[in-house]
């Protein structure tokens, strides 16, 4: 017997603002895409190792049970060096999306108005009851942390095969 498979109809509508002259609304530039571009607003110099805001010039009305997350634009990471500060927009937030840039380059990178500089995603949220417990539960785990499902033997093996 096969599976029905239900599927949400619904649509859900990101409001957006434009709050300074030379704005654009953002788009999905393909059907495919999870994330839509967010664009400089100004132009930006940032020094090697520095951090700087960047304004979009937008404002968004996100939807309750729902977040917007900041993430790279995978272009300008590998041109520029520069990378964006995970961020998060809550629903309840009304003021204008500025993007914090880091430049992990050895030169300048001139950030112009209009470049895209970052992709947001909108997710859905799940709120949890916390509560504080005395034990956890046991797993296979455990307690091990960064890089314990196999970074090691991979640097191993990178210093063996150069040697």
């Amino acid at each position: 017997m096969k599976k029905k498979v239900i599927r949400n109809n619904s649509e859900i509508v990101l409001k957006a603002k434009i709050i300074a002259k030379g704005a654009e609304i953002p788009k999905y530039n393909y059907d495919s895409d999870v994330g839509f571009d967010l664009r400089a607003n100004e132009n930006v110099e940032i020094f090697p190792g520095a951090q700087q805001r960047v304004r979009t010039g937008l404002v968004f009305e996100i939807p309750a049970g729902y977040i917007g997350i900041i993430r790279d634009r995978a272009g300008i990471v590998e041109k520029m060096g520069v990378h964006c500060v995970a961020g998060t927009f809550d629903s309840g937030f009304r003021g204008e999306v500025s993007i914090i840039l880091v430049n992990t380059a050895d030169e300048t990178a001139s950030i112009e108005k209009g470049m895209r500089i970052c992709q947001m995603i909108i997710v859905p949220v799940v709120k949890v009851k916390i509560t504080q417990v005395e034990k956890l539960s046991e797993t296979e785990r455990g307690e091990k942390s960064f890089g314990s499902t196999g970074l090691k033997e991979l640097v191993k093996l990178d210093k063996k095969m150069k040697t």
